[in-house]
């Protein structure tokens, strides 16, 4: 029943005629003047940042190697190992968990090794780099309902 009247929510706040109160070219700036909207007791629930523009920008961290896939690989699956570990452990009396926790991080980190390697050297040099991919907005406008639109301006200086 919650879910429902959440989306119910969303859908009649973007269907509501909204009025533009400030455009910024920085997301931080929008996120600022709601908050000091918010801040000040202002109905923040009629408000809404809009991203116009939007586009998506890959940034290169590095260049990856096989190597470097193994080394990721085996991080990742140390990690999973762990958490496997912990489960098992959590069925173990005295300090044998530690046993547990210990042999399938090893375990993991091997098997992650192995997939990261065997990963990277089955795209036959594709993507031989790392990167991180965001979503970023030519500029970000913030938009209040209709209604509010008067009483909200005295928050853009």
């Amino acid at each position: 029943m919650e879910i429902d009247q959440e989306v119910t929510r969303t859908e009649s706040a973007q269907s509501r005629p909204s009025a533009l109160l400030a455009s910024f070219e920085d997301y931080a700036d929008a996120q600022h003047l709601v908050d000091r909207m918010s801040d000040e007791g202002f109905p923040v629930e009629s408000v809404r940042i809009v991203g116009e523009g939007v586009r998506t920008v890959e940034q290169v961290t590095g260049r990856m190697t096989r190597g470097r896939a193994a080394l990721a690989g085996a991080a990742s699956g140390a990690w999973f190992g762990v958490f496997i570990g912990l489960l098992f452990g959590l069925f173990t009396t005295g300090t044998g968990w530690i046993w547990f926790v210990l042999i399938s991080l090893v375990i993991g980190a091997f098997w992650g090794a192995v997939f990261g390697f065997v990963a990277h050297w089955g795209t036959r040099g594709r993507r031989d780099f790392s990167s991180v991919m965001t979503l970023q907005a030519k500029r970000y406008e913030v938009h209040v309902d209709q209604a509010m639109a008067a009483q909200a301006a005295r928050y853009v200086l």
